[in-house]
């Protein structure tokens, strides 16, 4: 989960257009790409087409899309290609880089000096669809203040953001993923997360969940959903009846306000 949500309407559709993701005002992804999309994550690969840059035509590119928001407040669209050979950050050592290329470990937190006397709490991950080491900022990721109905702990939001192994009391495992495009993986193929914003709760369903990282799941298993996140279901529902304004703006991201 980012601090980071955009609206279907601050979609940037002309951009969208140049790349054949949308046409005639109509978008052409499909609703997993999307919610990424407004959730500040990166799609899946897409292939784009007729790329025009700095006198370069490129008539199809294989990339991931995300949107950044700029000085101005609206959104920019960003194309990651895939690299021919990755570039190993400046903060990991090449012993580092090489467990992630490889897939040998998931994630890599480390403390960075920011040059004011301050300390950054820095999460790497790597990106085999397009050979890119990505790096995030633990501050600006969002912790769940529940999933499936149980509080999480201080100790298992902090885990959540190092992009940890999170286990509930209902056997449900999650984990934080900047690569994923659900931006959570689970040894369960669906979840519910729930924020407290301004004094209220906000919900997040996530469906069709990818397993933990280097793990193999039963998936008959995985379809089975606790008891907790079933009365998520039923609270997240109530929650919407009484809010039926904002139901249509946060229907796309499965994301329903108090």
């Amino acid at each position: 989960m980012h601090l980071f949500n955009v609206k279907e309407n601050e979609l940037p559709v002309a951009d969208l257009e140049t790349l054949g993701l949308a046409a005639g005002g109509q978008l052409l992804l499909n609703v997993d790409d999307l919610k990424a999309l407004l959730s500040g994550r990166r799609t899946s690969l897409l292939q784009l087409s007729n790329l025009e840059a700095e006198n370069i035509k490129i008539k199809a590119l294989d990339a991931k899309v995300s949107l950044q928001r700029n000085a101005a407040g609206k959104m920019d669209l960003l194309i990651h290609p895939i690299y021919k050979k990755p570039a190993t950050p400046d903060f990991l050592s090449d012993s580092e880089a090489d467990q992630l290329r490889k897939g040998d470990i998931a994630s890599i937190q480390k403390e960075i000096s920011d040059n004011k006397g301050g300390i950054k709490k820095l999460l790497f991950e790597y990106d085999a669809d397009t050979r890119e080491f990505l790096i995030g900022d633990t501050d600006n990721i969002l912790a769940p203040d529940m999933v499936n109905g149980e509080f999480l702990t201080t100790a298992q939001k902090e885990d959540y953001r190092k992009g940890k192994e999170v286990q509930l009391a209902d056997k449900t495992i999650f984990s934080y993923s900047m690569k994923d495009p659900h931006g959570i993986r689970s040894n369960r193929l669906a979840l519910i997360a729930s924020v407290l914003i301004d004094g209220g709760l906000s919900y997040l369903l996530y469906k069709g969940l990818n397993a933990l990282f280097g793990t193999k799941r039963d998936e008959a298993e995985a379809a089975k959903l606790s008891p907790g996140y079933h009365n998520a279901v039923k609270d997240m529902e109530e929650n919407r009846q009484n809010a039926p304004k904002q139901e249509s703006v946060f229907r796309t991201r499965g994301l329903y306000a108090r």
